[in-house]
């Protein structure tokens, strides 16, 4: 990218990734706590009302918060605009929701969700009052600010999560953390922020943003409701325990692999979508972020399929060991999905809306014929089945990036491809190192966690792995300042 931009991509990717890594490393303690403290049926009931609200999250926004990031100047009106649209959705979405929860709850036999909706279902108006300021604090590259602001609102749900854990409050004990990590998150953003809702507001900004922002709703809504479609219909075809057991192994390996990607993708939208109209700086962009992201989550992904025996038996015990092959597998998916997410990110800043839908169409139909073949038959079967369906969509998005950008397919493959061999190295010394000390679980896990960094690190210095030598660039060029 070069110059001054690359600096605030680079800088906004550092403070990014640090606040996403303390993030994710109080959340997986948390998580660790809960899982030991909890049912695998408790953490089964509560995957399907968090599923719904993920899903209905892109309705509350329509796509207009990346509208405004996207918007080269947008006014007081702009902003009003879609703060008070966000809020009248999310009141009307919290309405329908906390009527619709004792359907849903005989429907799944699960009267915990009918139970929990009144408070949990508050996530979709809490998240809409903070929606402008956070978009104004990306749009002027303030990733340190936003980072604080997310800790500190993490530790705050985690530590009320613990305590609740602890004192037998069960299911409630989650719904607290989600609701207190995102009220204390809106609070900070209005303290923090000059913004407020004032002056003139009114149709005519929302119906200049919504054929891009609309688009960008309808495709993520897709992409959000087909992601969660395992746990809505395995929550019917098997039991809480199971259900539990399979929203974990995904949950536990969307956290690093979540890490990656919204740290990269918070800060490469609206960079990338300030050079989108100079062409040769763009496809660089676009390579050297497919390369850092390659680079860091590569290793991540498969040193966890690798370790998973060993960590599971260490940190969680005998109750979750039927986890493990779930999460062995699904980590495989971590590999694709955050360059299938980097592709997108340049889809949305180079290419027009109905682009974008129609390729959703095409993937959701890839998606569709999985999980006919995959749900039925067995939860083992859908894991692979999302393995296979992330391999799709990072191949499916790069393809029509190739209209956008000069990046060749066979430039794109040489970036990767140093990286995939060095990993998958990594990977095998790990196993081997597994193999080769029987006895104790923590100390052969410590053993592996060694060999692999070593490994990884020693070959990428080894074999002068271009990624290598930009990660270290950026990382030294931060501890600098």
């Amino acid at each position: 990218m070069g110059g001054e931009l690359k600096e605030k991509v680079a800088q906004g990717v550092a403070w990014s990734m640090a606040e996403k890594i303390g993030s994710m490393l109080l959340a997986m303690a948390v998580r660790l706590v809960i899982l030991r403290l909890l049912t695998r049926d408790i953490l089964g009931f509560m995957s399907i009302p968090s599923a719904v609200v993920t899903v209905l999250l892109v309705i509350v926004d329509s796509g207009f918060s990346q509208s405004l990031v996207r918007h080269k100047g947008p006014s007081q009106s702009d902003y009003k605009s879609v703060f008070l649209f966000n809020i009248a959705v999310s009141a009307v979405l919290y309405g329908v929701l906390v009527t619709l929860a004792p359907f849903a709850a005989r429907w799944y036999g699960m009267p915990e969700i009918a139970r929990i909706a009144p408070v949990f279902f508050l996530l979709l108006p809490l998240n809409a009052l903070c929606a402008v300021q956070n978009t104004i604090f990306i749009r002027q590259f303030r990733f340190a600010l936003l980072s604080k602001v997310t800790f500190l609102s993490s530790l705050a749900g985690g530590l009320t999560a613990i305590a609740l854990a602890m004192a037998g409050w069960g299911i409630w004990s989650l719904v607290a953390e989600r609701v207190i990590a995102v009220g204390m998150r809106t609070a900070l953003l209005w303290w923090l922020s000059d913004w407020r809702p004032c002056g003139k507001c009114g149709l005519k900004p929302l119906r200049e943003m919504a054929p891009f922002g609309c688009s960008l709703m309808v495709t993520d809504l897709i992409s959000n409701f087909y992601n969660k479609i395992p746990q809505f219909f395995l929550g019917k075809l098997y039991s809480p325990a199971v259900l539990g057991s399979f929203d974990q192994a995904v949950k536990l390996k969307d956290m690093p692999a979540a890490t990656g990607i919204q740290a990269v993708q918070n800060v490469t939208f609206p960079a990338l979508a300030k050079i989108r109209d100079d062409a040769p700086r763009f496809a660089e962009g676009y390579r050297q972020v497919v390369m850092v992201v390659s680079y860091v989550m590569f290793p991540i992904m498969l040193g966890m399929s690798a370790v998973a025996r060993d960590m599971f038996a260490v940190l969680l015990g005998e109750e979750w060991m039927p986890t493990v092959p779930y999460f062995e597998a699904v980590c495989l998916a971590g590999l694709f999905s955050p360059i299938a997410l980097t592709a997108y990110n340049v889809l949305k800043a180079r290419c027009k809306g109905p682009l974008i839908v129609r390729l959703e169409v095409v993937k959701k139909i890839i998606m569709t014929a999985i999980f006919a073949v995959t749900i039925p038959h067995s939860v083992m079967a859908v894991v692979w089945g999302l393995v296979a369906i992330a391999f799709c969509e990072m191949a499916v998005n790069f393809l029509a990036t190739m209209r956008f950008t000069s990046l060749t397919f066979r430039r794109f493959v040489r970036t990767l491809l140093p990286v995939a061999l060095v990993s998958g190295t990594m990977y095998l010394l790990v196993r081997l190192t597994a193999a080769a000390i029987p006895g104790n679980d923590l100390v052969r896990l410590l053993a592996e966690l060694a060999t692999g960094v070593v490994s990884y690190l020693a070959l990428s210095a080894l074999f002068r792995l271009e990624a290598f030598r930009e990660v270290t660039t950026i990382v030294r060029r931060q501890l600098k300042k």
